[in-house]
């Protein structure tokens, strides 16, 4: 119902606006979770035809996106700071226009016989990767905990969120790094929560184009921010339609959806402002810095453009949308 309200309301203002045709879009989006949800919420309740913007989204392996967006097909992609650097790094010209995630939104788990943190000793840590996120906020709940993680435990490339949860099910791992709604189903499940990482600073989805692409076309460029920041506004103050959404794409519990909202519409992890965090992508340089020499010389201001954020920031558009609501987290 309140989804259904929504896309009324926005579709008053597609009415008001000009008769121009809708400028069409590819966005490449590497899955669906509740730090990738902005797009989709943009897309289900009209904010995107509101701005002018008919927008289809791919989904796609974050490596794809970047592939798409090279070779034209897509022209914005969601995807982490990691890969965004390396890309740059590799001649793509690659910048975050809006930040998107900009934090952990992980618990740290170990199976159900796993109770302390001496249990996990010699034992199976589950990773979506050997890079990105995971690996770096596993290494800091392992020592959050008491750990070593190049002594104590040894860590094994699973895949997903859905893949590191069944894997741990099984019994193939004994500790991963779960984020909502997963690990509020694995917290239902019995298993046991050995450590908080949410809030760890880190570039998790953000939203990127080339910057080849912001001086073709800025005004396609300021369409889609103005959107995002409306759909991020939208997630913070509007529960039932995140909730809505979220549960189109992902099956799961009422109460397990409910208490995912209020750990993922925090500023913390999704700011208000939504500029390119530099601490976030600072996180990310660290993380592959080792591996990549050419980036002890280069600042994370060289993977942003705050231009469209700061644009809307100043005339006061971002500030007037918040004004008259209040974060909807009950």
């Amino acid at each position: 119902m309140m989804l259904a309200v929504a896309i009324a309301f926005l579709s008053l203002s597609v009415c008001a606006s000009t008769n121009a045709q809708p400028i069409r879009l590819n966005v490449a989006s590497s899955g669906i979770s509740p730090t990738q949800l902005p797009p989709y919420l943009a897309k289900d309740t009209g904010i995107y035809a509101k701005n002018g913007l008919e927008v289809t989204i791919v989904r796609t392996r974050p490596e794809i996106a970047v592939m798409s967006l090279l070779g034209g097909e897509a022209s914005i992609i969601h995807i982490g700071g990691a890969l965004t650097i390396r890309s740059n790094l590799r001649g793509a010209d690659l910048a975050f226009i809006a930040a998107g995630a900009v934090a952990t939104d992980y618990w740290f788990m170990g199976a159900k016989e796993i109770k302390t943190a001496q249990d996990l000793k010699g034992k199976l840590v589950g990773l979506a990767s050997l890079r990105g996120s995971t690996i770096v906020a596993s290494r800091y709940a392992l020592d959050k905990i008491g750990l070593n993680a190049d002594r104590d435990v040894q860590f094994i490339q699973i895949g997903g969120t859905p893949e590191r949860l069944t894997a741990l099910r099984t019994g193939r791992i004994q500790a991963t790094l779960l984020s909502p709604p997963a690990s509020l189903l694995a917290q239902k499940e019995g298993f046991t929560i050995l450590a908080d990482v949410t809030g760890l600073a880190f570039q998790n989805n953000g939203v990127v184009t080339s910057r080849k692409f912001i001086r073709e076309r800025a005004d396609v460029v300021r369409r889609y921010v103005k959107a995002h920041l409306e759909a991020v506004h939208l997630m913070k103050t509007n529960r039932e339609t995140w909730i809505t959404v979220l549960g189109k794409y992902i099956k799961q519990d009422r109460d397990i959806l409910e208490k995912s909202y209020a750990i993922e519409v925090t500023d913390e992890l999704f700011p208000k402002k939504q500029y390119p965090s530099l601490a976030a992508i600072k996180a990310s340089i660290d993380e592959i810095s080792d591996d990549e020499p050419k980036l002890k010389s280069l600042k994370p201001e060289a993977f942003a453009d705050m231009s469209f954020i700061a644009e809307l920031d100043k005339s006061g558009y971002i500030d007037d949308l918040y004004k008259n609501t209040r974060p909807s987290l009950r």
